[in-house]
């Protein structure tokens, strides 16, 4: 018999049996690895590794004996693991079975990136769309049954979406009308056309860019806000907890979101609409020399209600999608704080490609309606 030991892991041959002894953990088998590589193997077409005096392993342990069992078949000997604890033996199989997770999925991975990453995205789709129906129904149950909407988390979320985004969406929308007057009354002046300035203000801004606009921020200001709080709330398994008690997450997580959202931006938006129409205002006077009230009384007769209530229809679409996009990023959070965060971005960039897509759909429904 011929022994190969150290002093906290050892192994031992006899005949067509290797036994392993000791503490196979991280601290005692550094040295046996270098012992194991001199090792002269068993000559015997089946050889038997056998663990019964192992008293204690963890995955240091369990990833060397399978290097161990890995060169005997490599080397033509059919292994047999024999005698080892309960515990040992899940460890060791658990440790096998996600090595060859790793060594068949990441090769067809990569050798079919496109074709894997076409199924993700169509997969993808298809839970947003699951998703979106869920919180459709849930609606729909919550206005048949009002006593299920919960106005305390609707007001308080009014407040934080709604009242807290006032001073950034009015300065952007000012400095937006500022920018459209600027960039017109260099052209107007061109052809005398100066009192045409609030035509341009009016219709770019009220029927475009302020809806638009004021989407955008609420894009990165409350819809990321939406995906980092829901997604915490996975990471330390709240939402676990709101189903092991029987409470719909989608009720006291998405609706009261998706409703105050869906009053607020409308708000917002026409919030957006008076100060852009008053930085074209000031822009107006003191680049083309056009009075307040002749500026005014201009915008009352080139812009209608309907080209108001066009921008502002909009709205309420754009917040559902803001909403439903954002919760739904939250909701695929998995486990850690670097999820969180990428899952927040996502939930960004698709939300502002939606609400530009979405806007872009209107303006060709309204060109051809004639609206």
């Amino acid at each position: 018999m011929k022994n190969k030991a150290t002093d906290s892991a050892s192994i031992s041959i006899d005949a067509d049996t290797l036994i392993c002894s000791k503490l196979w953990t991280v601290g005692g088998v550094g040295p046996l690895r270098t012992l194991l590589e001199g090792l002269i193997l068993p000559q015997d077409d089946v050889v038997s590794i056998n663990g019964s005096a192992i008293t204690a392993m963890d995955t240091a342990g369990a990833w060397l004996l399978l290097q161990l069992r890995e060169r005997l078949e490599k080397a033509g000997r059919q292994v047999v693991l024999d005698a080892f604890r309960p515990e040992h033996s899940r460890l060791v199989q658990y440790i096998a079975d996600a090595s060859q997770a790793a060594e068949t999925v990441i090769p067809r991975r990569v050798a079919g990136s496109l074709l894997d990453r076409w199924f993700s995205t169509c997969h993808d789709l298809v839970c947003f769309l699951a998703f979106t129906g869920e919180v459709i129904v849930s609606l729909l149950l919550a206005i048949r049954h009002p006593g299920r909407i919960r106005w305390r988390e609707i007001l308080a979320d009014m407040y934080a979406s709604g009242v807290k985004a006032l001073p950034i969406v009015g300065l952007l929308s000012f400095l937006m009308g500022v920018v459209i007057a600027y960039q017109g009354s260099v052209q107007l002046k061109l052809y005398g056309a100066n009192i045409y300035i609030a035509d341009l203000v009016g219709h770019s801004m009220l029927r475009e860019l302020a809806p638009l606009l004021t989407a955008i921020l609420v894009c990165g200001r409350t819809g990321s806000a939406y995906a980092a709080q829901i997604g915490t709330m996975k990471v330390r398994e709240e939402v676990a907890a709101l189903q092991t008690i029987g409470i719909p997450p989608v009720d006291v997580l998405v609706l009261p979101k998706l409703i105050s959202l869906i009053v607020v931006l409308p708000l917002l938006s026409v919030f957006a609409d008076v100060l852009a129409i008053f930085g074209g205002m000031v822009m107006a006077n003191s680049q083309l020399g056009i009075s307040f009230s002749a500026f005014f009384f201009r915008l009352e007769e080139a812009i209608s209600y309907s080209t108001f209530m066009i921008g502002i229809g909009k709205a309420p679409l754009f917040a559902a999608i803001i909403a439903i996009v954002g919760c739904y990023q939250g909701f695929r959070v998995e486990g850690s704080a670097e999820s969180v965060g990428r899952h927040t971005t996502i939930s960004v960039v698709q939300s502002i490609f939606l609400v530009i897509v979405t806007d872009a759909l209107f303006s060709i429904l309204f060109i051809l309606l004639g609206v």
